[in-house]
């Protein structure tokens, strides 16, 4: 059973969603994947995981990094889980690129190569966004892209967090709402 719970960001309206094992989704109103693995049959209910994931958003939107996480539960194939996992790694206030991200997984896994594509399209899959930092991710050249949250939510966490540069820039064909 998933449960849901709604929480009031600077950006607008968060939609919380856990199971008995973590917390499975987090997505901002109108955004590009809203809720997609959210079960038809849930329920409204505040749950341990989504009270920490509340306490972890309060900290985070203070300007603050959170020194701990509420547990998680991603939902996704395993190829989405490892890239969901580095995402993890990457620090509070920097960044990395998509094909950074492609020839970590490709080291991990013992191959010569992985497609930067491959890795956007798991990025821009990811259920539990800001926790799961996936706006810390730009492409080459600091071209600011593929954000389901929307452009101007990347924008803000980056600069909310320090991470934002000034080279960085939309491109003219962004995949980003």
């Amino acid at each position: 059973m998933q449960y849901t719970n709604t929480y009031q960001s600077p950006l607008g309206e968060i939609l919380l969603a856990a199971d008995d094992e973590g917390l499975t989704g987090l997505w901002f109103d109108q955004e590009k994947y809203y809720a997609l693995n959210l079960a038809p049959e849930h329920e409204e209910k505040e749950t341990p995981a989504i009270t920490e994931a509340r306490r972890w958003l309060d900290v985070y939107f203070s300007g603050k990094k959170p020194d701990f996480l509420p547990p998680l539960h991603m939902l996704g194939t395993s190829f989405q889980k490892d890239v969901w996992n580095i995402l993890l790694s990457i620090p509070y206030g920097r960044t990395t690129t998509y094909g950074e991200i492609a020839r970590q997984l490709a080291r991990q896994r013992g191959l010569a190569r992985m497609s930067a594509q491959a890795i956007g399209g798991a990025v821009g899959h990811n259920e539990i966004s800001v926790i799961i930092p996936c706006h810390r991710v730009v492409g080459k050249n600091g071209s600011l892209t593929g954000y389901a949250g929307g452009i101007e939510k990347k924008t803000y966490l980056l600069k909310l967090e320090g991470g934002y540069q000034d080279d960085f820039f939309v491109p003219k064909h962004s995949t980003a709402p």
